[in-house]
């Protein structure tokens, strides 16, 4: 898929709000993308994720065990991902703020694993639930994410391979445009508090 191809799929989906959005890693945007539309459409979601899939390189896609992805967001794209590649797809959850895997999930020690994610801005929730698989036993080797707002700078501490890099301006609460400040706040992430 093209990066044209890739933005015909948001848009199709009415997936690229504007407005005025509060983002899971607290800072402010004009601009959200609801990943949730983009993959509501099953086929629309298995397309997105056999295109991510081609973004990993083969020496990594090798070795993946099992892909593990953060609730909510990245739970569908993480599904389609197991899919794509022929693997098992569990997902952490956070019922006291931090990441655990629960309902049953375990990894073997040792297990190699792809992080998946929807949307990574600073890439505070992708460093905590690559800690909770640590913590599980397992090895993040790679994350892939639909979407990279992090105009490259998210470091993740692993290779990631993001399927498109859109660069919308964030910004923290003390610094909003006041074209931006007149515009009431929605809070569209998943993220608590």
């Amino acid at each position: 898929m093209t990066e044209d191809d890739i933005l015909q799929e948001f848009r199709a989906s009415e997936a690229l709000l504007e407005g005025h959005f509060k983002l899971s890693s607290g800072r402010h945007s004009g601009h959200y993308l609801q990943c949730a539309r983009v993959l509501m459409n099953p086929d629309r979601a298995g397309r997105l994720a056999l295109a991510l899939a081609q973004k990993i390189p083969r020496e990594i896609r090798s070795q993946i065990d099992v892909v593990i992805s953060p609730a909510m967001g990245g739970i569908i794209i993480g599904q389609e991902m197991g899919r794509a590649l022929g693997k098992d797809a569990m997902f952490l959850e956070r019922p006291d703020g931090v990441f655990h895997l629960r309902r049953g999930f375990r990894i073997d020690e040792g297990a190699k694993v792809l992080m998946v994610e929807d949307v990574v801005t600073t890439g505070l929730s992708s460093r905590e639930a690559i800690d909770a698989v640590a913590r599980e036993g397992g090895e993040v080797i790679a994350e892939v994410a639909l979407v990279d707002r992090s105009n490259g700078t998210a470091d993740l501490g692993v290779p990631f391979f993001p399927l498109i890099d859109i660069n919308f301006p964030t910004y923290a609460e003390d610094e909003l445009p006041p074209e931006l400040a007149a515009v009431p706040v929605t809070k569209p992430g998943s993220r608590a508090a």
